[in-house]
């Protein structure tokens, strides 16, 4: 099979099959690398199998350059990975960055509830059974009796030319035996905008609660893949039609469906995330950003309230949604760090751009907007232009059009006060000093004043003004004498 290769690939192929047939080892490319290569998508990586020791052959392969590469051993899964930089690729590529993952042919028997299988040595055939997709299993011949030589048993090639995934066996049984193949299956059909095989799209929604026996940081690997995809919502539309969704994100499956009272609904909330995340993706490349997407109405179940004369309501569902997002990034293993911090802020500020353009846009309004967003400004804004959904096109050209008025309000508004990531003219550490206070209640009363002040626009951002302010309060609070008229 001839495969268009850089001239680092074909250097690291030819320094790879030298590594094996000096140890009297068969070596194959097999999987991704190989897939990637005939779609022309870039890759960055290869995966060899080998007859033999991967980790013997791995560690052959790094000696064999003049600057030593460096060599990742992981002995319980008899796998290794070589990471080579620009000392050992070869010009013109210096910037190029590579890994090669290492191991052994294998054959594979899994237990009921166990996605870690009994392992035992293999030709490159049982290994090609083990693939979780057709598409996955092809394999390249290294060496020499048929050096290049595509080998394809299940029709990977076919089935890329037809766009179309399905599994290398029974799919009922490959998906039991891992689970976490569900989640792979889906997330390349993202990725690649490929059908999945009725016959192995079946087997997904008949094994879906087999997930549950994947580790929670597996599978939240996969959905923030699925997350980073070009459109989004093709993984959750299949993890939902599967059931998939349902065992791993019930709290967004809740988003689903619509109530009737006196004829009076409202919208489909998940099918609206979905636009809303799309519409995120269109603009931007931030994980976490379209994480906000995903959970910005998520509360919305929680809040909804049908109210006579007026119709449905989901009143505080933003501040509701705040809270639920660390228990939701705990329980999905997402990372407990500003990251989370970022999206729960997201989820909380979403509404206030839009309530803007339902009222006079007085100054204050949009300073403690840009005070409150800070760096995150543009992040958020583009979270509440993606959230202007609706069928109705003249609606959505009104609202947008109210959206720019809020922006251009906002430029104006930053340009003459500075209030983006802006702190006030009198700091705590100030206050104590000039009173000879400690830390404590009247600290914070004075300091929040004085922004207070600043923000509603009654004194201006300037020092002077916030220090003259400063007494005021003070001696209000009988903390400091004011100085007689």
């Amino acid at each position: 099979m001839d495969i268009s290769c850089s001239n680092v690939e074909t250097f690291l192929i030819e320094k790879i099959a030298a590594a094996a047939n000096s140890l009297g080892m068969e070596a194959f490319l097999i999987g991704g690398f190989v897939r990637d290569k005939i779609l022309n998508r870039p890759t960055k990586d290869m995966d060899i199998v080998c007859t033999g020791d991967g980790i013997l052959l791995a560690e052959s392969f790094a000696q064999s350059f003049s600057h030593k590469a460096q060599l990742v051993v992981f002995k319980n899964f008899g796998t290794a990975q070589v990471k080579l930089g620009f000392q050992q690729l070869p010009q013109p590529e210096q910037d190029a960055a590579f890994e090669v993952e290492f191991v052994g042919a294998r054959k594979e028997s899994y237990s009921q509830n166990s996605r870690k299988p009994q392992v035992s040595s293999g030709t490159v055939e049982d290994d090609q059974k083990r693939r979780d997709l057709t598409i996955n299993a092809m394999a390249i011949s290294l060496n020499p009796g048929n050096f290049g030589k595509l080998i394809d048993p299940f029709h990977g090639l076919s089935d890329l030319k037809d766009r179309v995934l399905r599994t290398p066996l029974e799919p009922s049984q490959t998906f039991s035996d891992d689970p976490l193949r569900i989640m792979r299956t889906i997330r390349f059909a993202a990725q690649l905008n490929f059908e999945i095989h009725p016959e192995t799209l079946k087997a997904i929604a008949e094994n879906a609660s087999r997930i549950r026996i994947v580790s929670g940081e597996r599978v939240a690997d996969e959905l923030n893949k699925i997350l980073l995809c070009p459109k989004p919502s093709v993984g959750f539309n299949l993890l939902f039609n599967t059931g998939v969704l349902q065992e791993i994100f019930p709290q967004m499956v809740a988003l689903a469906g619509a109530e009737y009272i006196d004829g009076m609904g409202h919208k489909d909330n998940f099918h609206h995330t979905l636009q809303v995340i799309d519409n995120v993706a269109s603009q931007s490349d931030d994980l976490w950003l379209r994480w906000a997407a995903v959970l910005h109405d998520i509360a919305k179940p929680a809040t909804k309230k049908f109210e006579e004369g007026h119709g449905w309501t989901f009143h505080g569902h933003e501040v509701l949604g705040g809270k639920m997002v660390p228990r939701i990034f705990a329980k999905l293993k997402l990372p407990l760090n500003e990251k989370m911090r970022f999206v729960q802020k997201l989820v909380e500020m979403h509404l206030r751009p839009i309530s803007l353009t339902k009222e006079n846009i007085t100054d204050s309004a949009i300073r403690r907007l840009l005070f409150d967003a800070g760096e995150d400004l543009e992040s958020l804004m583009i979270l509440c232009r993606a959230d202007i959904t609706s069928k109705n096109k003249q609606k959505v050209k009104r609202y947008l059009q109210n959206f720019e008025l809020v922006l251009l309000r906002c430029k104006e508004v930053e340009e003459k006060d500075h209030i983006r990531n802006w702190q006030p003219p009198i700091s705590g550490e100030m206050i104590m000093e000039t009173f000879g206070i400690p830390s404590g209640r009247e600290v914070g009363v004075i300091k929040n004043a004085i922004r207070e002040a600043i923000l509603d626009g009654k004194i201006p951002n300037e020092y002077q003004d916030a220090h003259a302010l400063m007494l005021k309060i003070a001696a209000g609070l009988g903390i400091f004498e004011a100085p007689p008229h």
